[in-house]
């Protein structure tokens, strides 16, 4: 099965090279919509400038079961983020800047090594905030044999546009659904109208990409959700999951994690300065497989 970018033009490629870049002009890749010039040092939110920042990469092995396979998920890890969770277990990476800034051409060649080194996929976890850059690097690696799936792993905080310009590029989305209230999304991310946004982004994902499609147990494209659940939340992750039921797919593939624990700042949150219950977690999950979600 061909992936989306051996389908697309190289023309249409550059078109939407060309549009993203000069999106860092008056950066509105996210729905922060800083408004800063990325190419004259300004930075907005996400701390990152006109070139890619990463923190690691190599093949992965704790990612979801259709993405491993045998030899792994070829993972990006992005330094920075368009978020600001404050339980973050990732926070030296989001929220910090330590990863290394390399070129577009140095991008490119990471990924055709994971390629080459059997990865099923190209993972790029964190991407929103360096589309530009990931994009211009996927033209290099196509001329120059690419030809596994592209996977979109990010925060669900996706801007219209910026997902318009990702459409004929990634094959499988995978997005997070954080919060199902926008006060939730406001107080622990530092954002507005969080669910308001990952909503359509969700939409407009299965729109493209449509249920997630596995072949000889690899995810080939589509979606599927991630969602983490919360310690005193388990009521927006019951609407999480009916939504995705009724909205999306009833044949939406989801990963409810139980691996939440206080990180990062919040020790600051009594409600949220705990690990996850058992039971919550048990009644999430059992109302999700009796709604007849694909679960993960």
């Amino acid at each position: 099965m061909k992936t989306k970018l051996n389908k697309i033009t190289y023309k249409t490629l550059k078109s939407k090279i060309e549009l993203a870049y000069q999106s860092l002009k008056k950066c509105n890749l996210c729905p922060r919509i800083c408004n800063v010039d990325r190419t004259k040092k300004q930075k907005g939110f996400c701390g990152v400038l006109d070139k890619p920042v990463i923190s690691s990469y190599g093949p992965h092995f704790g990612e979801e079961t259709p993405l491993v396979g045998r030899y792994g998920s070829g993972t990006i890890f992005f330094s920075r983020c368009n978020l600001g969770c404050v339980f973050c277990q990732n926070y030296d990476i989001s929220h910090f800047d330590n990863g290394k800034n390399i070129s577009v051409e140095r991008l490119s060649e990471i990924i055709l090594e994971l390629q080459g080194r059997g990865c099923h996929n190209i993972n790029f976890v964190s991407p929103t905030h360096q589309l530009p850059f990931i994009i211009d690097s996927l033209l290099i690696s196509l001329k120059k044999g690419l030809n596994i799936p592209v996977v979109w792993n990010c925060g669900g905080y996706e801007s219209e546009a910026s997902l318009e310009l990702l459409d004929g590029i990634v094959d499988i989305y995978m997005p997070d659904f954080k919060f199902w209230k926008d006060k939730t999304g406001e107080k622990f991310s530092g954002i507005k109208e969080y669910s308001k946004h990952v909503k359509k982004a969700i939409l407009k994902m299965h729109e493209q990409t449509g249920d997630l499609f596995i072949e000889n147990n690899i995810a080939v494209s589509g979606l599927l959700v991630r969602h983490l659940v919360m310690p005193g939340y388990v009521t927006e992750t019951f609407k999480i999951i009916e939504w995705l039921k009724n909205k999306v797919s009833e044949n939406t593939y989801l990963n409810l994690m139980d691996q939440y624990r206080p990180c990062f700042q919040a020790y600051k949150y009594p409600e949220i300065n705990c690990k996850l219950n058992f039971e919550e977690y048990r009644k999430v999950r059992d109302f999700a497989q009796t709604l007849g979600l694909n679960l993960l």
